[in-house]
């Protein structure tokens, strides 16, 4: 058995080796804990082509007050402020209020900044994020104040920077004849149409860049948190679902679903 000597019995280079060695040690520890996680916000993304026009799933994803009925871990959403009109004429959500957590004991409130382009794109703020539209594509949203004190959605969270932005793509698609199936007759498909009408698409992207204030509470999410925006996509692919085939409560804009289908 090896026997530890008091640090007085050694050199005195020796000690200051040792001293120096422990210094270093206790320095990079430090310097770990304190900051494990660079500063630079974290990115996901999720995408899925639906078989739904874009201006059902549009509907879907701007009823921002119906989040808490159907997203996962949203406990409440209350939307507290609407923009002006649009050019379509309607106005949409541009401030609300989330509840995430998983039960009463568990869960974060805070304040989203929502910015809507008509059909387009759902994109919301929070912390020190900042809207990536122009102002000439969201002039019909008022300017978010400076100050934490005016504006609720600028103030400090467990999660200091989070943009979360929805893209949405019309995808026209028209199925091949039955002739050009065949990975040897798919150039027919430029001779012949198909008896199938044509369908209305969506290619839907979200993406989620997020920032935990705590390192703690980033390392605790690190396995959990690259399967958000899965889950979520998922969540609004079910929701569109459920109101296509009922019982769904989303009011459409302008027609309704039916009458979008007849005039695709």
């Amino acid at each position: 058995m090896q026997t530890l000597r008091p640090l007085s019995t050694f050199s005195t280079a020796t000690r200051h080796s040792l001293l120096s060695t422990a210094r270093l040690n206790q320095q990079q520890k430090r310097t770990f804990l304190s900051n494990p996680f660079s500063a630079t916000p974290q990115h996901l993304t999720a995408t899925r082509t639906l078989h739904y026009p874009n201006k059902l799933i549009y509907d879907i994803i701007s009823d921002v007050a119906s989040y808490h009925t159907f997203l996962p871990y949203c406990q409440e959403s209350v939307v507290t402020k609407r923009s002006q009109p649009a050019l379509d004429g309607k106005t949409y959500p541009e401030e609300a209020k989330l509840v995430i957590g998983f039960n009463n004991d568990v869960s974060e409130t805070f304040t989203s900044r929502i910015y809507c382009i008509p059909e387009r794109i759902v994109e919301a703020v929070s912390g020190n994020a900042e809207t990536t539209l122009s102002p000439d594509e969201i002039s019909h949203h008022s300017p978010r104040p400076q100050n934490a004190a005016e504006d609720s959605s600028r103030k400090t969270t467990s999660i200091s920077h989070i943009l979360t932005r929805w893209t949405l793509k019309p995808y026209p698609y028209k199925p091949p004849p039955v002739s050009a199936m065949h990975p040897s007759t798919t150039h027919k498909n430029h001779d012949e149409t198909s008896e199938i009408p044509s369908q209305e698409r969506t290619d839907v992207t979200l993406k989620i860049d997020y920032l935990f204030a705590n390192p703690m509470y980033a390392a605790l999410s690190s396995a959990a948190a690259p399967k958000v925006a899965e889950k979520m996509i998922e969540a609004f692919e079910r929701r569109v679902r459920s109101v296509i085939e009922g019982p769904g409560d989303v009011q459409l804009s302008g027609k309704g679903f039916a009458d979008v289908l007849r005039n695709k």
